[in-house]
């Protein structure tokens, strides 16, 4: 009993250790290292002068070749990691040494060649992951890898269950679904509702408000959950407020892990179509939402953030809120040009259809319309101010803020301190949770103003944040 205690203990300390920061990467690292030269070694003078200089010029082109193409697909607003691309170059060389130096090369040191891809390749993984922070802890990790479940979640049969005992519970519930494309002919993957505690005190349930999530450009619909932890900040929400909570959808705005929509029709399929004309529907007939578009809002990170705004300029009647955090100023998948070919097929005007800028300066005026813009990398001054630094994100939200402001749309542009990843987008979305939930008519949450702060990063730098409110 005692060493089943012990190693449960032990599972659940592992379970919380840190991919992005800590020991785990500095051993992961010092191990490749160690490995790679080994690998390497001193061998003969021909090995030196020619084997090991092209191995490193393959690493080198590889590393070249990988930096051009993340530049060239808009993959990311801020630059990677030095590291990734160390990682990248020495991944190659480790290749080249493998095949260079095979022939004539004992056993052990062939171990170690082979050994030495993986391990490389690995390391490069977890400069990826330093960057957007996809998988924060070991658990993050094997539950997004085993497909293991995510929190809070169950099955129809018992959501009825559930909701039949009609009993307030401490928690919400989260369950998958399949939304017909019938609308859209979208194909896509299976998506989650999260219901909150009040939903399961009446039958039929309360007609509550809702959310869609949407996740970044490399997406699953869990993104939110796994990594951006939205169901701990939203039970955390439901239980201050009386199980009061609205409805959440994530939902699938790509189709697969690497297809980017940017959530347009598009050659990429009809993204758009499928977020208004399929899911909010079927939220509707199958969990009793609101229709109204006064009840609905929509959030997003990075290119779910350029979604966010995107989907609600184009549909103020499906939508009156938004929350941006870290998006763009337009769909992005390389540069305008890149983006019309890969997006459009090449057709401008189908692309100007789905730019926010020419939407919003098109439509007219807004009624009713209201939207937060969260930055990140706001810059800590000696006084615990932070003043927005003029990035890609910052000169995107104001421009929005202020096309929308001169339309109607009433919005706010937050600058905070923080990087582009998915920490940054869970905190930023648990600080604007109350004035969302509020702004869509959440029983028992009122309104509030814009929050000024959104919990910083674990750092000694970062302080009170301040709000840029666009006038």
């Amino acid at each position: 009993m005692l060493w089943a205690d012990g190693a449960a203990s032990w599972r659940d300390d592992m379970s919380n250790v840190s991919l992005m920061h800590g020991w785990v990467p500095l051993v992961v690292q010092v191990v490749t290292v160690v490995v790679l030269l080994l690998a390497a070694g001193w061998r003969t003078r021909r090995w030196r002068l020619v084997g090991l200089p092209v191995s490193a010029m393959l690493g080198a082109a590889l590393a070249a070749g990988a930096h051009w193409y993340v530049g060239s697909a808009g993959l990311a607003t801020d630059p990677a990691p030095v590291t990734l691309w160390i990682w990248i170059a020495l991944a190659g060389s480790a290749v080249g040494i493998a095949v260079a130096g095979w022939g004539g090369s004992r056993w052990r040191r062939r171990a170690f060649s082979v050994l030495a891809v993986p391990l490389s390749l690995l390391c490069a993984a977890l400069s990826v992951n330093l960057w957007v922070g996809y998988l924060p802890t070991v658990e993050s990790a094997w539950n997004q890898f085993t497909a293991g479940p995510l929190p809070d979640q169950t099955d129809r049969a018992a959501i009825t269950a559930m909701q039949q005992a009609g009993a307030l519970r401490a928690k919400g519930t989260v369950v998958a679904v399949n939304i017909s494309a019938e609308a859209s002919k979208f194909a896509h993957r299976g998506e989650l509702v999260y219901l909150p505690p009040a939903w399961f005190t009446t039958n039929p349930p309360p007609r509550l408000p809702a959310v869609m999530m949407i996740g970044g450009e490399f997406n699953t619909p869990a993104d939110w959950i796994r990594a951006g932890d939205a169901i701990t900040a939203i039970d955390a929400f439901a239980a201050a407020h009386r199980g009061n909570a609205p409805v959440f959808v994530f939902v699938d705005s790509g189709g697969g892990f690497n297809i980017d929509t940017e959530c347009v029709n598009g050659v990429r399929g009809n993204a758009a179509d499928h977020l208004t004309k399929d899911v909010i529907p079927f939220l509707a007939s199958n969990f009793g939402v609101s229709s109204h578009p006064s009840d609905w809002g929509v959030a997003g990170f990075s290119a779910g953030g350029t979604c966010a705004i995107d989907l609600t300029a184009m549909h103020p009647d499906v939508f009156a809120t938004f929350i941006d955090i870290a998006g763009d100023l337009s769909p992005n998948s390389g540069t305008k040009a890149q983006t019309i070919d890969r997006l459009f097929g090449g057709n401008a005007a189908a692309w100007s259809e789905f730019d926010p800028s020419t939407v919003i300066a098109r439509h007219g005026r807004y009624v009713g319309v209201s939207g937060l813009f969260v930055v990140s990398g706001g810059l800590v001054d000696v006084h615990g101010a932070v003043a927005a630094t003029a990035s890609p994100e910052d000169t995107a939200a104001n421009t929005l803020c202020a096309l929308g402001t001169a339309r109607g749309i009433d919005c706010t542009v937050v600058a905070e301190p923080g990087k582009h990843d998915w920490p940054f987008a869970g905190r930023a979305f648990a600080a604007t949770l109350p004035w969302l939930a509020g702004q869509i008519n959440t029983p028992g949450v009122p309104r509030i103003p814009p929050p000024t702060t959104v919990a910083p990063p674990q750092s000694p730098l970062a302080s009170a944040p301040t709000a840029y409110p666009h006038h």
